[in-house]
């Protein structure tokens, strides 16, 4: 096919279309793992948790922390680094999302509406001035850990390639993707997710922890969110206190694109998200790139209000 088309295109701009379609994708694939916490949440109270995409920002730090202490501690090996850093820093982001439905929703959760809504928010921006406090408002850089670039073939002597790096970012993805699928599709944790996303009064009548759910969703977000924030320091290999409202912000959108409640649409959100992201930026003004993804993102609620792959709910009275 690249073939074909490169008869008609020059080579160096299929290669170009390429590789930003690469970029484009490997960016979405972060987008989608923290819009999959948004989705599950809102899933299951009904509520979208706004602290979440410092949660995502918690992790990054956490990661970043992680990977220079291995290193200091002379452990060399990049694969054996990674994946301690991923188990621990997923284990202390689920423990912040666990806090945050403890302090900021359980209580919340039969009052008004707007009530989760502001103490969401609140709790977003303690988490991001405790973490500008406690690491500063500086960039903070992390060496290139993963160099080398995988070669997909040439079209008219123009290489086509993607990084070790884009690599492990979709490849991850790609894989918690199928994960989180099993778990809420044939686990029975995942039933009683299920359950109390179809009536928490019943299925807390059936026996089913409620509580308990909501928390390990909450937990299970968070730690998504965690591998989000670890891939983001490894590709772009610097941080800041500020990037959780950016990345939350477009993630939220990704889940309402895709279709809230979804997770297949999380994703699918999140890829599209990303795609738009790059092409915007490599063929046109990239100042305007969040112009283009939240004008679209209008265009798509205006025809399917319920997104791409959401489905219209009925108000139950």
């Amino acid at each position: 096919m690249l073939s074909f088309i490169s008869t008609f295109v020059r080579a160096d701009d299929v290669s170009y279309f390429v590789d930003q379609m690469i970029n484009g994708l490997t960016l979405g694939s972060m987008y989608g793992l923290i819009a999959i916490g948004y989705t599950m949440v809102y899933g299951i109270i009904g509520m979208i948790n706004f602290a979440h995409g410092e949660v995502f920002m918690v992790g990054a730090f956490g990661s970043l922390i992680a990977l220079l202490t291995l290193a200091h501690l002379g452990i060399a090996s990049v694969p054996v680094a990674l994946l301690i850093a991923l188990v621990l820093t997923a284990a202390f982001t689920g423990l912040w999302g666990y806090a945050i439905e403890r302090i900021a929703y359980r209580r919340l959760r039969a009052s008004f509406r707007l009530a989760p809504l502001i103490s969401a928010i609140g709790m977003s921006i303690f988490i991001q001035n405790l973490v500008q406090s406690l690491q500063g408002a500086r960039v903070k850089p992390l060496p290139p850990m993963l160099t080398g670039r995988v070669s997909l073939g040439a079209i008219g002597g123009q290489e086509i390639g993607i990084s070790a790096a884009q690599i492990l970012v979709i490849g991850a993805t790609v894989t918690l993707m199928a994960v989180v699928t099993f778990v809420v599709g044939k686990t029975a944790f995942g039933r009683t997710q299920r359950a109390c996303e179809q009536n928490r009064i019943m299925a807390e009548l059936l026996g089913v922890d409620v509580d308990r759910t909501i928390s390990l969703t909450f937990v299970m977000g968070a730690a998504l969110a965690a591998v989000a924030g670890l891939l983001y320091t490894v590709y772009y290999g610097s941080i800041d206190f500020f990037i959780g409202f950016a990345a939350g912000l477009k993630a939220f959108t990704a889940a309402v694109l895709g279709g809230i409640g979804s997770l297949a649409g999380a994703m699918l959100g999140g890829m599209l998200i990303g795609v738009i992201e790059a092409l915007w930026s490599a063929y046109s003004d990239i100042q305007y790139k969040d112009v283009a993804v939240f004008g679209i993102l209008i265009l798509i609620l205006l025809f399917r209000p319920a997104g791409l792959l959401g489905q219209s709910e009925e108000e139950k009275v």
